[in-house]
């Protein structure tokens, strides 16, 4: 069933409007899935991630779905390549009409350049992926770094900062040393973030919505609570309402 388009809007990335720093997670298999979440959701939300899990099920068609009803989207494909390859990919999405997308930033300074230059003519933001929401210090030390988790993901954003990406993805734990170090000129979003009460699933590093705004993240990524839930719309005011006070 085909959606009804979403109005457009233009609020800058420094908004305060709450809808415009939530981020809702379509990590469903399918199109149909994507369709009951975002008709229920109506108005209430303006961005909206693609990640591996549907992405791969539907192809960039759903992603063009989305950008023609006049949602964003944020591709959260975590590119990890060499950086002709991942320059191309960049392009690509860039064609797609997103407006944010992930990349490793353990790719390395140069993979970072070749992905910011990429995204430089589109209005596309770079986002790098410093350390997974759902490691701990263990699983970060089990990949051979001895850093402690904190000092790895101030250095990967730093440098990826420098390599002239948009903004980073962490924990909230660690979005006040980020800024602290990188000052507030960057987008941060935060991942593993969950309303009180609800389960932290897979996710390591949790904080709450507020929490996270509060720590200086400039968008949250919220799925399960909102997908799973009986009544997503409701979830939704419920998280707008704690991100607004």
């Amino acid at each position: 069933m085909p959606l009804a388009p979403s109005p457009v809007t233009t609020t800058s990335w420094s908004s305060s409007d709450p809808s415009e720093r939530l981020i809702v997670a379509l990590d469903v298999p399918t199109a149909d899935d994507v369709r009951k979440i975002v008709t229920a959701l109506g108005n209430s939300v303006r961005i909206y991630k693609v990640g591996m899990q549907l992405y791969t099920a539907e192809g960039p068609e759903i992603v063009r779905e989305l950008v023609g009803l006049g949602h964003k989207v944020f591709l959260d494909l975590k590119y990890h390549d060499i950086p002709n390859t991942v320059s191309a990919a960049v392009r690509s999405a860039a064609e797609l009409g997103v407006i944010m997308l992930t990349v490793h930033a353990s790719g390395g300074m140069k993979m970072l350049r070749a992905a910011a230059e990429a995204a430089s003519s589109a209005q596309l933001h770079v986002l790098a992926v410093t350390v997974l929401t759902s490691m701990a210090q263990a699983d970060l030390t089990e990949t051979g770094v001895q850093r402690e988790l904190l000092d790895q993901v101030v250095s990967l954003g730093t440098m990826a900062i420098e390599a002239g990406c948009d903004g980073v993805v962490s924990s909230a734990q660690e979005v006040k040393a980020l800024r602290t170090k990188l000052g507030r000129n960057f987008l941060a979003v935060t991942p593993g973030v969950r309303p009180s009460g609800t389960a932290h699933g897979d996710q390591a590093r949790v904080v709450t919505p507020a929490e996270a705004i509060a720590a200086g993240a400039s968008h949250i990524v919220v799925g399960r609570p909102i997908a799973a839930a009986k009544d997503p719309a409701a979830a939704v005011r419920s998280i707008l309402k704690e991100l607004q006070s």
